[in-house]
């Protein structure tokens, strides 16, 4: 049995992250300190980290040319090839790259440039907008799931709803509030046009998926991974698969992002201009598993990283309609394998449940 020493000498995890959470100081704050280790509260357990083999394989990451002016038009042989590669991708990896996407490169390097603006303002500026009430506009804390985790990651985040109810311009911060504007009119554009050829993947009337409102709520996560003096003690983010029914994300050319694919971790090579595209849970559901939901991490690392995700979701906004399996993939031989859920009900479920390695979607099998 321990003495009285010894027990105080434990490691107090609780009161460690309600000090970190209540100086609001984020992960970059630490880095700014001037910290030259990894504080307890951030170690990944070496399992975790060392969960399914690193990949010395050399895979063909899927990169899809969207020929943004011309898929607009008629149906087209090159419209049938997009959609045929993008459904190879869907249903084998559940992330691919695209180019040609119709963005300006100049307003993705802006979105990275603003998210930057923000993260590196001073510390006091910052600090007003840090919050752990979910129901805001705008949401910047460390890790949503800062006190559920087995360890936390070493990331700030700021989360933003933009549709079905864009915010007002003082509700979000003057250092990116005009480029996330522009940029979230963009990414709802691509978006649909993605909604469109996933459906005809599935031999579905091009606009089922937006009909049936994937593309009713738009919410945009901007994360900051300060540089980490130790990054093989910690994650940037753990292992996990995404809430919602796509996701358009943006990052800078430093890479550090992977996923897994034939149970290994594989690099996501930068693509520099691209947009990389992947399929979240509830795509997965109501496609009864046709497309995958893959889970992805991101490593540490010695110098800062910038990612910003556009989720498609309505999130925790409460609306009532169901998603299941969608009746025409339905047959004798493909019963329906999740029950139907509110968006909603998962999101709460997700962020209840945190990043603990397993998937949500196992919670809603039949």
């Amino acid at each position: 049995m321990a003495s009285i020493k010894e027990a105080e000498q434990i490691y107090d995890r609780k009161s460690e992250l309600k000090a970190f959470d209540e100086t609001k100081p984020g992960v970059k704050g630490l880095v700014d300190s001037g910290i030259t280790k990894v504080p307890p509260i951030f170690i990944q357990p070496v399992n975790d980290i060392k969960k399914h083999k690193i990949s010395s394989q050399k895979f063909n990451f899927p990169i899809i040319d969207m020929n943004f002016r011309g898929i607009l038009g008629p149906n087209t042989e090159k419209r049938k090839e997009i959609v045929d590669k993008i459904r190879e991708a869907s249903e084998k990896w559940g992330f691919f790259h695209v180019v040609n996407h119709g963005i300006p490169i100049n307003l993705l390097e802006e979105m990275i440039e603003g998210t930057r603006r923000f993260y590196e303002q001073d510390n006091e500026i910052k600090k007003k907008w840090y919050t752990r009430d979910f129901t805001k506009r705008l949401v910047y804390n460390s890790n949503f799931d800062l006190y559920s985790a087995p360890a936390d990651n070493w990331r700030d985040s700021f989360y933003c709803s933009m549709a079905p109810n864009p915010p007002n311009a003082e509700d979000s911060p003057e250092s990116c509030s005009k480029i996330l504007i522009e940029y979230s009119e963009q990414v709802m554009k691509l978006g649909c046009v993605l909604l469109e050829l996933l459906s005809e993947g599935l031999g579905l009337n091009p606009n089922h998926l937006k009909d049936r409102g994937c593309a009713e709520g738009l919410a945009i996560l901007c994360h900051y991974y300060p540089a980490c003096p130790e990054p093989e003690l910690t994650l940037g983010t753990s292992e996990h698969s995404d809430n919602d029914f796509i996701t358009i994300l943006l990052q800078d050319n430093l890479g550090g992002l992977q996923v897994l694919h034939q149970n290994q971790w594989v690099d996501v090579p930068p693509a520099p201009g691209a947009l990389l595209i992947n399929l979240g849970d509830l795509l997965q559901l109501i496609s009864n598993g046709k497309y995958i939901s893959v889970e992805h991490r991101v490593l540490a690392k010695h110098v800062p990283r910038i990612s910003v995700a556009s989720f498609f979701t309505t999130g925790v906004l409460p609306t009532g309609k169901l998603y299941g399996p969608i009746e025409e993939l339905l047959s004798e031989e493909n019963p329906p394998k999740y029950r139907a859920t509110t968006v909603k009900e998962y999101a709460e479920y997700f962020k209840d449940k945190g990043l603990d390695g397993t998937s949500a979607l196992l919670h809603f099998r039949l």
